[in-house]
């Protein structure tokens, strides 16, 4: 996701999102622009916190995830991680990502431009911590169940509303040690605290985002 404003020129922050379509835990990370190096790194990063082993990977074409650097983190370990990405022009491929946009990403930073390298580590200071916790752990989501097209229309069914946090631990492929690890954490946390810290800082990054605009403004 392009935090770029109204134009893709010059540089700017990205997000990359993560999720896992079993259990819909995501975890999000910023990246300056979408050099490979830089991706490969995030996603490390998002690999190390996961309460699960991560077995597969699927990604869109892009030549930020094709590229030697990422097919070498992959498979460079002595279980290779399974490599897929989407078929071409087919972006419902990545729909399960791609409903994250919004939701986890535009509202919690919007449409602005984030022009400033400074602010990435910030940027992530807030998705690693506060805001993977409380959207993993306090916000239910429904999955799709069945879909049936009727005439013209479609009639969609849904599960019972769950958090990610649940439905991990509903999970028959998680070990116990991991929902044991996954329940101690979840005591410690309030979606209040959580909810203060994440506007306190972003209030932070948004105070730097418009002192920067300010600059580009009077050059």
């Amino acid at each position: 996701m392009a935090h770029c404003g109204n134009s893709l020129a010059g540089d700017f922050a990205w997000s990359l999102t993560l999720t896992d379509i079993l259990t819909t835990w995501t975890e999000i990370r910023a990246t300056w622009n979408k050099g490979a190096g830089g991706v490969c790194d995030q996603i490390e990063a998002i690999e190390s916190s996961l309460p699960f082993t991560l077995l597969g990977f699927d990604c869109d074409n892009g030549s930020e995830f094709l590229n030697y650097h990422l097919w070498r983190y992959f498979t460079d370990r002595p279980k290779n991680v399974a490599f897929t990405r989407s078929r071409p022009y087919k972006k419902n491929d990545n729909a399960h990502v791609e409903q994250k946009n919004w939701t986890h990403v535009r509202q919690l930073f919007g449409y602005d431009r984030i022009d400033n390298v400074a602010l990435i580590p910030l940027m992530n200071d807030v998705y690693a911590n506060e805001w993977s916790l409380y959207q993993n752990h306090f916000c239910p989501n429904m999955k799709l169940t069945e879909k049936q097209r009727i005439n013209s229309r479609y009639k969609k069914k849904y599960d019972v509303p769950k958090t990610p946090y649940q439905r991990l631990l509903d999970c028959d492929l998680i070990t116990d040690e991991a929902k044991n690890r996954l329940r101690d954490a979840h005591k410690t946390l309030n979606p209040f605290i959580l909810k203060r810290t994440i506007e306190k800082k972003l209030r932070q990054i948004f105070q730097k985002i418009r002192v920067t605009s300010n600059v580009r403004q009077r050059i």
